[in-house]
């Protein structure tokens, strides 16, 4: 179709060359010619005419055509641009694609730097919290250790306190050995109706005769009083009763021991109580574990024997043994006897004042 338009048009074309080109031939025509030459013009003026619709059919159809071609082209050229802007985008979203990879990887390989890094602060924390519950352990037993170097220095002091205190005592009261073969035994057993229940058979000491203050103990009162006792003999017993009494006073309260028999200080008219419910030093069945009854009054025994019972006097004197041997017995000294009333005294004065009773 569109090849049959164009055929046609380039005829039109063609007659309107020739048309001009007569035109440009002007030939001088006969009047018996005119009227046929007329109608041939009336003929080429209408052709023209024709010519001239088709010439601007034609213009209108080119135009149109034109239009439409430089639509196409516009449409081209858009659809050229948007072909590059999306070849541009395409390249920009492949880019990004790479750097999307790229980031990927890296956060992949972060990720697993980070949780290789988790693993170790986890083992790190692990092992910090097993490391502080070591250091709280050393700590306290470090504490716990200061504590009893503290401690045992506190009672080192204490016991050197204590020390010095009953080195006093020592000095007060002496107790010292007259050297030579002892004229008597310190005492005897005073009888096998006394509290000591199974009175045994001691041998008699025979390593010098012990005085406190220049005094000693002998048994010649306790055993034998009567109207020819030795007054002076009686009074120097109870005067030394009375400072063994004092010492061992003195060294309770510096040793922070109570005395199971408390002591009632008088000098030479000094008494000793006994807790127990009921006391009767006569009786044969007496037993050295009396219950004690914090409801009865204690009995008071003297520690003399001027105007007193003797049986009662020599019970007081082995009471006042007993304390004794209760602070031997606190400071793990094994006593020497029931009888030894001032050897137990010395050796508890030498015990105390030894170097051995601080380290213990």
């Amino acid at each position: 179709m569109e090849n049959r338009e164009q055929a046609r048009d380039k005829t039109l074309i063609t007659d309107l060359k020739k048309i001009n080109a007569a035109h440009e031939n002007v030939q001088l025509i006969e009047w018996e010619d005119f009227d046929n030459e007329l109608a041939r013009l009336w003929s080429l003026t209408s052709a023209l005419k024709e010519a001239d619709e088709k010439k601007q059919s034609l213009r209108e159809k080119l135009q149109s055509l034109i239009q439409v071609k430089n639509e196409s082209l516009n449409k081209l050229n858009e659809l050229e641009e948007m072909r590059e802007r999306l070849e541009a985008r395409k390249v920009v979203m492949a880019n990004m694609s790479t750097r999307c990879r790229i980031a990927t990887e890296d956060a992949k390989k972060q990720e697993e730097m980070l949780s290789t890094e988790v693993r170790s602060l986890l083992v790190a924390g692990t092992s910090l919290s097993v490391a502080r519950k070591r250091l709280q352990e050393a700590n306290r037993l470090l504490t716990e250790e200061r504590d009893c170097v503290k401690l045992k220095n506190v009672q080192r002091k204490l016991r050197a306190r204590q020390q010095y205190m009953i080195s006093q005592v020592s000095l007060l009261y002496p107790v010292k050995i007259l050297v030579g073969p002892a004229q008597e035994q310190e005492l005897e057993s005073y009888s096998s109706s006394s509290r000591l229940g199974n009175p045994s058979a001691s041998k008699p000491v025979n390593q010098g005769l012990l005085t406190i203050l220049g005094l000693n103990l002998t048994l010649l009162p306790f055993t034998k009083m009567s109207f020819f006792t030795d007054k002076k003999e009686v009074q120097r017993s109870a005067t030394a009763l009375g400072y063994v009494a004092h010492a061992v006073s003195l060294i309770a309260s510096y040793l922070q021991v109570p005395l199971r028999y408390p002591l009632r200080l008088g000098g030479s008219r000094s008494y000793i109580n006994d807790h127990a419910s009921s006391i009767d030093p006569a009786s044969s069945d007496l037993s050295l574990d009396t219950t004690l009854s914090a409801n009865v009054k204690p009995a008071e025994f003297p520690l003399f024997l001027e105007g007193q019972d003797t049986t009662r006097a020599a019970y007081a004197v082995f009471l006042l043994n007993k304390d004794i041997e209760q602070l031997l017995n606190f400071i793990g000294v094994k006593s020497l006897g029931p009888r030894h009333v001032l050897a137990n005294l010395k050796e508890l004065l030498r015990s105390v004042q030894s170097s051995e009773y601080i380290d213990t």
